[in-house]
C-alpha cells in the first residue's frame, strides 16, 4: 500500500467513525425527527464535498524536500510575473532513485521557488531529455522546497559568529565562506545506469 492509498483509507475510516458517532447521538438524543434528518443530510453533503475537495488536491505539486537523488522525467518553468505578483516557480516531475540508482516507479511533482540559475539548469535538462538523453538530479541536503536552502546551509555548516565575520584581506572584503548561490539547491547530470548486484564467483 503506497502513501496515497493509506491517506485515502485513513480519511475513509475517519469519516465512517464520525458518521457512526452522529447516528448514535441522534438515536438517543431527544430531538424532533426533522432536526435529526437535517443533521444526516448535512453530514452526507459534507462527505461528498470533502471527497471532491481531496480529489482536487491530488494534482497539486508538493513543496516537500526533493529526494536526494532522482530521475528527472519532465519540468516546467513558470517565470515571475510582476504585474500579477507571481514570484515564479519551477515544477519538477521526478522519480526517486535508490542507492543503486534504480528508480522507485512512483513519479511525483515538486514545486521549487524560481531563480534564474536554476531555470537555466532546468531548461538545459529539458533539452537533454528531448534529445533522448535521460537526466538524473541531486538535491542539496538542506532546504524544504520553499527557498530555505541558503539559511539552513549556513546555520548547519558554520556558527553565526563565523558567517558574520569576514576573512582574508579586509580591503577586498573577502569572506571566510562563500554563501550558496541561488539555484545551487538542485543539479542535473546525465542519468547513470543502475548498479547491478555482483555476480557470484565461480
Amino acid at each position: 500500500m503506497n502513501n496515497l492509498q493509506s491517506v485515502i483509507l485513513t480519511l475513509s475510516v475517519g469519516y465512517a467513525l464520525i458518521g457512526a458517532l452522529l447516528l448514535i447521538i441522534l438515536v438517543y438524543a431527544r430531538l424532533p425527527w426533522s432536526a435529526k434528518a437535517v443533521a444526516v443530510v448535512v453530514t452526507s453533503a459534507f462527505y461528498i464535498a470533502s471527497f471532491m475537495g481531496v480529489r482536487g488536491l491530488l494534482g497539486w505539486a508538493s513543496v516537500d524536500r526533493l529526494p536526494a537523488s532522482f530521475k528527472l522525467l519532465q519540468a516546467r518553468i513558470v517565470e515571475p510575473h510582476s504585474l500579477e505578483g507571481d514570484p515564479g516557480s519551477i515544477y519538477l516531475w521526478v522519480e526517486a532513485l535508490d542507492d543503486d540508482n534504480r528508480p522507485s516507479g512512483i513519479p511525483r511533482a515538486y514545486r521549487i521557488p524560481y531563480s534564474d540559475p536554476l531555470a537555466q539548469k532546468t531548461d538545459k535538462a529539458i533539452t537533454e531529455i528531448a534529445a533522448g538523453r535521460p537526466q538524473g538530479g541531486r538535491a542539496a541536503d538542506f532546504g524544504t522546497g520553499e527557498g530555505g536552502l541558503i539559511a539552513a546551509a549556513r546555520e548547519y555548516i558554520t556558527p553565526n559568529a563565523v558567517i558574520e565575520t569576514s576573512g582574508g584581506d579586509p580591503s577586498t572584503g573577502g569572506a571566510l565562506m562563500a554563501a550558496p548561490r541561488p539555484g545551487d539547491e538542485v543539479s542535473f547530470t546525465p542519468l547513470l545506469p543502475p548498479r547491478m548486484p555482483p555476480k557470484d564467483e565461480q
